[in-house]
């Protein structure tokens, strides 16, 4: 190998033995492996200062300043003077400035190199996008006086392909758009069980939420179906939906430009009559997401005193950030495609995530509109009561009543109890409401950007200035503006916080696996599914070994089903919101009584996690 030195071609033979020299003597030693890996790195790598590589978790092998002017004296002591003088000419000083450069980029280099194995091989990967090789990470210390000798290590890093790809989709996991998730499979399970989960992951391999209901909805009736053979095939015909309807919803914002969203509704099972189930916007709103929705919501209508199918859908639109005007063009565009599916005996929608009394308004309006009838309402009739529906209070408040029902069991009620809380919606805010009306001390909320603690516990002020808070867009971090006691934490959970029951309220999935361990370390006994399947397969199973007992979401959450029919089939009653809550605590107690009931038969311990 020659390279060009100005025509010195002594000096030319000097440079070419000491690029020989370091590359033989330069790499990365895994500890663990006791393999060496050349870093394809010439110039610049005997310099002390280059070698400290902390994110690598190894330690490259330094030469000491002695070894360096050793090695240089037996270089120097192998040519004539002649050579000796040629060496220390200018050009060889601009070449040590050119390698400080390299040296201190490579140094920022490193920040995003780490070592793994590959096939049985330790390889350098880019811990971005976790992909190695030449065609990723080519070699920028080249023939000198190539283009390479320009072109920084970091430069070279980030304008390939690979890494481009690798940022992009690193920022859309920040959006929060879901790339590709693993699909958790637990083992623990019978044969007979397990050959059902295996079919619907047939099926549907890449559906990670509706798998993920599938496994715990078999998990729990194990024991069930290890007693009757059939029971298999009925629930590999009740895995499959009956209808599952998509269409395309265009819509026009306030500066006159078109978008286009995707809109969904699943009919699950209108085996015992027709479905019933809320409505979801939200961006990350897709049919994995509505048919666990719809799964869910099935077996919690069935688990409720009324015989109604489920159903669920929605839409990826944000309507956060939106006008009224846009808001309203787009459920009246989602509603012209819906509208003929819809009606009090087909499917009547409710509110979700992300749909309120002003979208459910906006719906019900273009609805009639279309259907030339108002028979059914969305949001229930106007009852004589604040001329509203209490049927979001109804959700919040079944949750509350149902673990009441728990510890009425254990001789104990929620009066002086600590409760933490999740989410800052509808659900969550009337959850507050009834534990403070039944003397527990609830101290937390949250949102999507952290969560806020009061050790002094809320009271109905605090909740409506809460209320307040969320009305005009503001984050939860100015609560402490003016309760100076407490605390707002950024990209946190609340369940470290020390507590005696917990209610999730906010979304699928918020309790993994480590929240659980945090759960039980803080000594909660209960938890309460406000929302729908808050705890992911990994949590569920730490929950079950702590001996935390967990009201599922579809039996602590039919107090919005139980509403929304009373609403829509007793709609001449007089009723009083005494009256109501009555009539729907003992929905709460029939349906608490019906699962208990199930699991005595089945050999389950009143005591059981189970």
């Amino acid at each position: 190998m020659l390279l060009p030195s100005g025509g010195l071609g002594m000096t030319s033979t000097m440079d070419d033995m000491n690029l020989i020299h370091q590359a033989q003597r330069h790499h990365i030693v895994v500890s663990d492996l006791g393999e060496e890996i050349d870093l394809e790195i010439r110039h610049g790598d005997d310099d002390p200062t280059f070698a400290h590589n902390p994110l690598l978790g190894v330690q490259p092998q330094e030469s000491s300043t002695e070894e360096l002017s050793e090695n240089k004296q037996m270089m120097d002591s192998q040519l004539p003077n002649e050579e000796q003088n040629l060496s220390r000419t200018q050009p060889v000083k601009r070449k040590k400035k050119v390698v400080k450069r390299w040296r201190e980029e490579w140094a920022d280099t490193y920040k995003w190199a780490y070592v793994d194995v590959k096939d049985g091989t330790a390889k350098i990967f880019c811990s971005v996008c976790r992909e190695y090789g030449r065609k990723h990470r080519r070699n920028p210390y080249g023939n000198e006086g190539s283009r390479n000798m320009q072109m920084s290590a970091l430069e070279e890093h980030n304008n390939s392909l690979l890494h481009k790809e690798a940022l992009r989709l690193q920022q859309a996991s920040k959006e929060k758009i879901i790339v590709d998730k693993p699909i958790y499979v637990k083992a623990l399970m019978s044969k007979t069980a397990g050959s059902i989960v295996e079919a619907a992951l047939k099926r549907d391999p890449h559906e990670a939420e509706f798998i993920q209901s599938v496994q715990e909805v078999v998990h729990a009736l194990e024991r069930v179906i290890s007693k009757n053979s059939n029971y298999v095939n009925t629930m590999e015909r009740l895995l499959e939906p009956e209808r599952m309807i998509i269409f395309r919803v265009p819509w026009m914002d306030d500066r006159g430009e078109t978008h286009i969203n995707r809109g969904y509704r699943v009919h699950f099972n209108q085996t015992l009559g027709p479905c019933r189930g809320g409505l979801r916007f939200h961006p990350v709103m897709n049919l994995s997401i509505a048919k666990f929705l719809s799964f869910e919501q099935t077996l919690k209508n069935a688990l409720s005193p009324y015989k109604l199918g489920g159903s669920s859908g929605g839409s990826d639109f944000d309507p956060k950030g939106k006008s009224d005007n846009e808001i309203m063009r787009f459920c009246q565009s989602f509603m012209n495609e819906l509208y003929r599916y819809l009606g009090p005996d087909k499917d009547l929608p409710s509110e979700e995530m992300g749909v309120g009394t002003r979208e459910m308004g906006y719906l019900y309006g273009q609805y009639r509109r279309l259907a030339g009838h108002s028979q059914g309402s969305f949001t229930g009739p106007r009852v004589n009561w604040s001329g509203s529906s209490l049927r979001t209070e109804a959700t919040g408040y079944g949750l509350v009543f149902f673990a009441q029902l728990i510890l009425a069991d254990m001789n104990k009620e929620l009066k002086g109890l600590r409760c933490i809380v999740s989410g800052s919606g509808k659900i969550a805010m009337h959850v507050l409401e009834k534990l403070i009306a039944y003397g527990a001390h609830p101290i937390t909320v949250s949102d999507s950007k952290g969560y806020l603690v009061d050790e002094d516990g809320f009271d109905f002020m605090k909740i409506s200035f809460l209320r307040d808070i969320k009305a005009q867009h503001r984050s939860l971090r100015d609560y402490s503006k003016t309760y100076a006691r407490s605390k707002y934490y950024d990209d946190a959970k609340p369940w470290s916080e020390r507590c005696d029951v917990a209610f999730p309220c906010a979304s699928q999935n918020e309790i993994d696996q480590s929240d659980a361990i945090n759960l039980g370390n803080s000594g909660c006994r209960i938890l309460v599914e406000g929302s729908n399947m808050p705890c992911t397969p990994e949590a569920v199973d730490v929950l079950r070994r702590a001996n935390v007992l967990v009201a599922p979401s579809m039996a602590a959450g039919v107090g919005g089903v139980v509403a929304g029919e009373l609403e829509l089939k007793e709609c001449n009653l007089n009723w009083s919101p005494e009256d109501f809550e009555s009539k729907l605590q003992e929905a709460m107690k029939q349906t608490y009584q019906k699962a208990l009931k199930a699991a005595t038969d089945f050999g389950y311990q009143k005591e059981s996690p189970e």
